[in-house]
């Protein structure tokens, strides 16, 4: 008796040749096999690095030049510090977007194409996308001031973008290279470890110039009431002159007047009046001026140096930053 095969029956052949197809586990693997999180992270923890250390040398170098001072309120220093966290954080991941993934991406296409490895055109993709992007931004202030800017800075904007993003590009490379060779990427991590001993590097150097006095932390000149009289000038016309006997002359001084619409235009002020110096500790490190035919009553603070000393106050604003400024004439012997 002939036994009739099942319809829902299939040959074990056939099993075995669709099982393999009814437990694909690989398109799930080759997901991320391109490494472009791996890459990204890592570059943005680079550039972070790169933000932090070049922040802290730049600070330890303003500290040796005239500076207004650091903010001595804990709490708006901590705000300070974290705002700039994360800006960095938020500039990182811009760079990365628009210079550091483009320029791995360009050398991904030129290895693919003309050979070689990956790495090496990763180095030479960066001058290019550089160049790009000196071009674009350079390109757009051009259109909004009408005018272009000295072949020079284009130059030195594009050395330094260069120079900015080698660093994070070579570790995001890595990164995706990890990837897509199925190995463990941790290379952000070690980037941000590598980063902090730099900077501890870097912080205790700076700390040990000035513990040591081999550089010293800028202060105001002190001077005494003999070295500041004499002619003072803003540069462009305006002068006063302080007397040794407390009496100012002044010629085409600008005095910043309040107009009622929040801002301080300036007017010319002739006029003799009066100075006093401000002293702290025996030595003047400010000026009251009061020239009564102007109605100007400034009280300045000194700043420069004791070769170049100059004079100073607010204009605008408390904490704008604006100032008008005197710089002492000097008379050199012949």
């Amino acid at each position: 008796m002939t036994q009739q095969a099942e319809p829902d029956a299939m040959p074990a052949d056939v099993e075995a040749d669709t099982a393999p197809e009814e437990t694909p586990r690989e398109p799930k693997r080759a997901m991320h096999t391109d490494g472009f999180g791996a890459a990204f992270c890592a570059s943005m923890a680079g550039l972070c690095a790169e933000a932090v250390i070049g922040g802290t040398v730049v600070a330890l170098v303003m500290l040796s030049r005239e500076h207004d001072g650091l903010p001595h309120n804990p709490v708006v220093l901590v705000g300070l510090l974290l705002g700039a966290a994360l800006l960095a954080v938020l500039v990182s991941g811009f760079v990365t977007a628009v210079a550091v993934m483009p320029a791995l991406g360009l050398a991904r296409w030129i290895a693919r194409r003309a050979g070689g490895r990956e790495r090496w055109w990763n180095l030479a993709a960066v001058p290019v996308v550089s160049a790009a992007a000196v071009a674009v931004f350079g390109g757009v202030a051009a259109l909004g001031s009408l005018s272009l800017a000295p072949p020079l800075r284009y130059l030195t904007s594009w050395g330094a973008l260069t120079a900015g993003l080698l660093p994070a590009t070579v570790v995001a490379g890595v990164a995706g290279r990890r990837v897509r060779e199925s190995r463990p990427a941790r290379v952000a991590r070690r980037v941000v470890r590598d980063g902090v001993l730099a900077w501890l590097a870097v912080a205790a150097i700076g700390a040990g110039a000035y513990g040591t006095g081999l550089v010293k932390v800028y202060e105001p000149p002190r001077l005494g009431k003999a070295a500041m009289a004499g002619t003072w000038s803003d540069g462009h016309g305006g002068t006063v002159e302080l007397g040794s006997d407390g009496v100012a002359v002044a010629h085409g001084l600008d005095n910043y007047v309040w107009d009622g619409t929040g801002k301080d235009k300036p007017k010319d002020c002739d006029g003799s009046g009066k100075w006093t110096p401000v002293k702290e500790d025996g030595k003047v490190d400010g000026v009251t001026l009061r020239i009564n035919a102007c109605e100007l009553a400034r009280t300045w603070n000194v700043s420069g140096t004791e070769k170049e000393p100059r004079i100073y106050h607010e204009v605008g604003k408390p904490g704008s930053g604006k100032r008008y400024e005197l710089t002492k004439v000097v008379k050199h012997k012949k």
